[in-house]
């Protein structure tokens, strides 16, 4: 047989050439993610520098503006300014809006402040800048308190109620939590995420009842916003409005307006004077990355490199990988009588392939001598009846002899023996396909097991099983059949049959020649005879053993032998019961 003709991969399919482009894409994709990140960092480094700056002139602002909420003068502001200045590294100025000197730290920031001209921020509680504030809710600082701060005794038993309000909605399933306001009243707010729904709790709700500190200042705020608004509103200690009739777009943001209005009117005695923020001396900080044209050479004469690595790398590694697929590619395309093992030279995954390749070359091969035993006997099987036959035929076509019944019995005996012999092949047959199917039913094992002379049968004549009992008494019948054929006229075949928990168990034991020890494992292959030279007449098809087997794991169990040279074999059938 001419040796194939070996095609060359392109070289597009080549696993070398799709290895290189794995690794220059790799490399180019993290060069790419190098130069994006390093380009991120250096926005981030400059973001976080401006946020830094923001939140430090955020921390400056706020800190002042609780001061002037919580002082009616600046008188005392100047350690406030001196210790901000120390711990944010600026240097902070405070002035009246006419730019008289308030306080400033001791680095000559008043100086700096008085020549310019654009102010960080107006210091005041009552309008805060929402451009720098961290909470501008109603443009007025909440730590503004002015008369509505609550003595102990009323903050005591605000809190009682406000426990019982909590407790009670946390026994109706609804999550609730107490918040103190700078006013020192506790406030319940709910913090479930499902719509505000009414519960018997809400009775115990004391929050819109002012408290008697409160209640002199809360009627001074109500005539108030009725001077400005023209008519009276309910107010509730949280400065809300409650209406009796739901009012339009125009008049809510009318009476919002006097509310505020009204509230900076009343706190303005209480707070500090509004005041000028100067937050500067601040340096420049240093670029976190040198985009310079030598450096970017560099940048670039490194990435240079490792693509040149990056593609060496591959190449070694792809030759490496490429030469045990090529030898185990040549190995294939052998002729089938001339494929040998492949050299096994790793331990990695093509080193697994070559060795499961020489292992099924090696199986190949067995199937290959045992289809060709398998042809060989099947011949020979067939051959010994249709010898007969034609022998017999040929006989009396000459005239030789007359077709009395002796002879056409003799006929019908060799045409049963190859019909038997078909019927054996079909059943194999059957199983080597998967549709050899058993039809199970309640059946009396021991109807099954009734033989022939020189046969004990040991079983309840009440036990039963859900089996096939056709195919149960052809296996039996097999088992039988062997163990008679290696019996003695004078020996006795014992069938045996029970139920051991849901497993039917039935043994076939013989007190013939038994099997040898290097022969037992291949009782149950195909036209197998332990005498090689015995015929049909003394030893069988060699089939019979493996029906029997292919029918009990038909029925989900297996057939296994023991023997004992010189004392016999056993069979022990295994079914479901």
């Amino acid at each position: 047989m001419t040796r194939p003709r070996t095609r060359a991969v392109p070289v597009r399919r080549s696993l070398l050439v799709r290895l290189l482009a794995t690794s220059l894409l790799i490399a180019v994709c993290a060069i790419a993610a190098t130069a994006w990140l390093t380009m991120q960092l250096t926005k981030q480094a400059v973001t976080q520098e401006q946020s830094r700056t923001l939140s430090a002139d955020t921390d400056i602002y706020d800190a002042l503006i609780e001061y002037a909420a919580t002082h009616e003068t600046w008188d005392g502001a100047q350690a406030k300014v001196a210790r901000l200045a120390e711990l944010t590294g600026t240097r902070i100025a405070l002035t009246s809006p006419d730019r008289r000197p308030i306080a400033g730290s001791p680095d000559g920031a008043l100086d700096a402040a008085l020549v310019s001209d654009v102010p960080t921020a107006t210091v005041d509680p009552l309008f805060l800048d929402p451009g720098i504030a961290r909470n501008t809710g109603g443009r007025i600082d909440a730590r503004a308190v002015g008369p509505y701060r609550l003595t102990e005794d009323e903050r005591r038993s605000l809190r009682r109620d406000a426990l019982a309000y909590v407790t009670c909605l946390r026994g109706e399933e609804v999550a609730a939590e107490i918040v103190d306001t700078p006013s020192g009243r506790p406030v319940v707010r709910r913090i479930s995420a499902t719509p505000y729904v009414p519960t018997t709790c809400d009775r115990l709700d004391r929050g819109g009842a002012p408290a008697a500190s409160e209640k002199k200042p809360l009627a001074e705020l109500n005539r108030l916003v009725q001077r400005c608004a023209g008519q009276a509103y309910a107010l509730t200690p949280l400065f809300e409005i409650r209406y009796l009739d739901a009012p339009d777009d125009d008049s809510e943001q009318e009476a919002d307006r006097c509310v505020s209005d009204s509230r900076r009117a009343q706190l303005r005695p209480y707070v500090a004077p509004p005041a000028l923020l100067f937050v500067t001396g601040r340096t420049a900080p240093a670029p976190s990355v040198d985009l310079s044209p030598v450096n970017q050479l560099r940048i670039a004469g490194t990435t240079g490199i490792v693509l040149v690595l990056a593609v060496i790398a591959t190449v070694v590694v792809g030759r490496r990988l490429v030469r045990p697929l090529r030898l185990l590619t040549e190995a294939a395309r052998q002729p089938v009588d001339r494929q040998g093992a492949v050299p096994v030279t790793t331990r990695d995954e093509i080193g697994h392939l070559a060795t499961a390749f020489n292992d099924l070359s090696d199986r190949r091969a067995d199937l290959e001598r045992q289809r060709q035993a398998m042809v060989n006997d099947i011949a020979h099987e067939l051959r010994t009846p249709l010898t007969t036959i034609r022998t017999w035929l040929e006989s009396a076509r000459d005239g030789d002899l007359d077709l009395d019944a002796e002879v056409v019995d003799l006929l019908v005996e060799e045409s049963i023996l190859l019909h038997h012999v078909v019927d054996d092949l079909r059943d194999l047959a059957a199983a080597d396909a998967g549709s050899l199917r058993v039809h199970r039913e309640e059946t009396y094992v021991r109807d099954l097991l009734l033989g022939r002379p020189g046969v004990r049968v040991l079983a309840d004549p009440d036990l039963m099983a859900y089996v096939d009992p056709v195919r149960l008494r052809q296996m039996v019948g097999n088992l039988v059949s062997n163990a008679l054929r290696h019996t003695p006229p004078d020996g006795l075949v014992t069938i045996h049959a029970e139920v051991t928990g849901d497993r039917l168990i039935i043994t076939v034991a013989d007190t013939g020649t038994g099997i040898s020890p290097e022969d037992l494992p291949r009782v149950f292959d195909r036209f197998w005879r332990a005498d090689s030279s015995r015929s049909r007449a003394t030893g069988g098809s060699g089939l019979g053993l493996s029906i029997a087997r292919q029918l009990a794991r038909a029925h989900g169990g297996d057939i296994t032998a023991t023997s004992v040279p010189g004392d016999g074999a056993t069979f022990r059938v295994d079914l479901p019961a």
